[in-house]
């Protein structure tokens, strides 16, 4: 799971050995147990500097589970970002929910504005003129307007603690039949606004609902297990930083039970919002005093027909999705329903009664 040069980098992520869930800092190749330094993963961010976090103990971990690598922060994402999504999400809207009519709007929202979205910097007066091009051969849409537009789509995944991590199964709804994963990087900020790491994750997407409507994106995105983050997060110092993230390739491969594999790429370099100007908007004006985990949108967008001529893809139980970028790490999940995966019931109430039992809310 972990990158290939992760001996020379520095790795936040939380495990469970049995007892509840801690803190882990692996650095140059060095394991800690953080607990002790801070409880949660949240407030270790807010210590941490590029020099380097306070040392906890030195741990071998035994038998154990590991954990999403965030607890408190909240779950965010930003959406319509990369160009082909954009055409992507037109389609979704004037597909009304019915796969079947994809590949037809497609072809002809390609040819009106597929390569033109490319080349404009959104809030630009490039942008203004395209956007009023546009409305003019009534080709506008709500999703063109956060593509270009000056304000960015932010949104919340996932309430606090209800993220999958590595190896989990990850869920779409019992009653979606137009779906598939968003492989992306996901940015770390602290409880003071800094960005100081990156990690990746699976922002689950269920086509037909936000196809129906936009007013059904709680529904298409926030659901049990929809949310999967890891596996660990590579905190920015002289060796790793955002400029990395702009430059980070993202892979993609779904395996089917049925033998159908699916492979895709996200080039970070392709986004039309930096991931900076995404944070500065996620905090424009709103406060995150634990954090909070920005999705950055994916290039990707699954067009292969799995079954049907003409329907694209959607996802089947048993699906396993991994997630991989070179100095990163991997992410793997296995698809299930949101109703078959194992319910969230250890929240916030339920973290800091463990942790005060183990002793380790005291000052």
């Amino acid at each position: 799971m972990l990158p290939t040069d992760w001996r020379a980098g520095r790795f936040v992520g939380r495990w469970d050995g049995g007892e509840g869930p801690l803190p882990i800092l692996l650095d140059h190749g060095v394991l800690f147990d953080m607990s002790r330094v801070s409880p949660t993963v949240s407030g270790l961010l807010d210590v941490a500097v590029a020099g380097g976090i306070a040392m906890g103990e030195v741990d071998v971990l035994g038998e154990g589970q590991l954990l999403p690598p965030v607890d408190l922060q909240c779950i965010k994402a930003a959406g319509v970002t990369f160009a082909a999504s954009i055409v992507e999400r037109v389609i979704d809207e004037r597909a009304r929910g019915d796969h079947r009519k994809a590949a037809t709007i497609r072809s002809t929202i390609e040819a009106a504005i597929g390569g033109g979205l490319r080349a404009v910097k959104p809030g630009s007066d490039q942008a203004v003129a395209l956007k009023a091009e546009l409305v003019s051969v009534g080709y506008w849409s709500q999703y063109l307007e956060v593509a270009i537009g000056p304000d960015a789509e932010i949104f919340t995944k996932a309430p606090v603690l209800a993220s999958m991590g590595w190896g989990d199964d990850i869920g779409v709804r019992s009653d979606s039949s137009w779906n598939n994963p968003e492989p992306e990087v996901v940015l770390v900020v602290n409880g003071r606004g800094e960005i100081v790491g990156a990690t990746l994750g699976n922002d689950v997407n269920l086509r037909d609902f936000e196809s129906r409507s936009a007013l059904l994106l709680g529904k298409a995105k926030d659901n049990n297990a929809s949310c999967a983050i890891g596996p660990l997060i590579r905190l920015f110092d002289d060796e790793f930083g955002l400029e990395d993230v702009r430059d980070a390739t993202v892979n993609l491969t779904v395996e089917g039970e049925d033998r159908f594999i699916l492979r895709g790429t996200s080039m970070m370099r392709e986004i039309s919002r930096d991931p900076a100007e995404l944070v500065r908007q996620a905090l424009s004006e709103h406060q995150y005093p634990d954090g909070f985990a920005l999705f950055l949108g994916t290039l990707f967008a699954p067009t292969e027909d799995r079954d049907e001529a003409g329907a694209g893809f959607t996802h089947k139980g048993g699906d396993i999705v991994t997630i991989s970028s070179p100095r990163i790490g991997t992410l793997v999940n296995r698809v299930t329903t949101s109703a078959s995966a194992p319910p969230w019931n250890h929240g916030i109430g339920a973290l800091m009664q463990n942790l005060a039992r183990r002793g380790l809310l005291a000052a």
